[in-house]
């Protein structure tokens, strides 16, 4: 069976351009979106039982990496807001010990969900931040310079390194002649992404 993410975010337009009327707004919704859909479709082909093996970085699987981009954007969901009225979040050096220990911590919470659990938070959670996004007013979003960082950091940042970890997991495993593997869009999202960090 071949993971669904529901990479239109549940609103039916998976490209993300052309929402608003905005230009540069709706260029950002769509590298939001293609990154996305580059994710969702670096499982493409790949059983349940191949998305639970683990070895995709240390001992994650695909169905962990999933969870785990889902919690960052559940994280952008909830700081974003914050950040457009002008406030700081908390360190996660702070708060957590480090980004490596919020990851570790999430990864605890999330262990016990099953995979199909995780497609749904995964398609809920992004759906949500795709509606936060379109309810905002696009000049707000693209005055604002530490908005759109967190945004990138948390998003298209984000997803394109996974989305190359996974490809990469997968002709290791031999698993990248499988239909619907699409290793190249990965590599050119990936790379169009440099310096940005990894989240986790």
């Amino acid at each position: 069976m071949t993971v669904q993410l529901g990479l239109d975010g549940g609103s039916g337009q998976a490209g993300g351009g052309g929402r608003t009327g905005h230009r540069r707004f709706d260029t950002l919704l769509g590298k939001i979106g293609a990154a996305w859909a580059a994710f969702g479709a670096a499982s493409d082909g790949l059983t349940d039982e191949q998305l639970l093996v683990p070895g995709v970085i240390g001992a994650w699987s695909v169905r962990d990496l999933i969870a785990h981009v889902t919690w960052w954007d559940e994280e952008a969901i909830t700081h974003l807001p914050l950040i457009m009225e002008g406030g700081t979040p908390p360190r996660y050096s702070v708060t957590y010990g480090g980004i490596d220990a919020f990851n570790a911590l999430m990864t605890e919470r999330k262990a016990a969900l099953s995979l199909d659990e995780v497609r749904r938070e995964s398609v809920e959670t992004h759906g949500r931040l795709v509606s936060y996004l379109l309810g905002l007013p696009p000049d707000a979003v693209m005055g604002n310079e530490r908005f759109k960082r967190r945004l990138r950091l948390d998003t298209y940042g984000h997803y394109p390194i996974h989305t190359a970890d996974i490809l990469a997991w997968r002709e290791r495993r031999g698993w990248s002649g499988q239909a619907g593997f699409q290793g190249g869009l990965a590599g050119e999202l990936a790379r169009e992404n440099p310096g940005k960090g990894c989240n986790g």
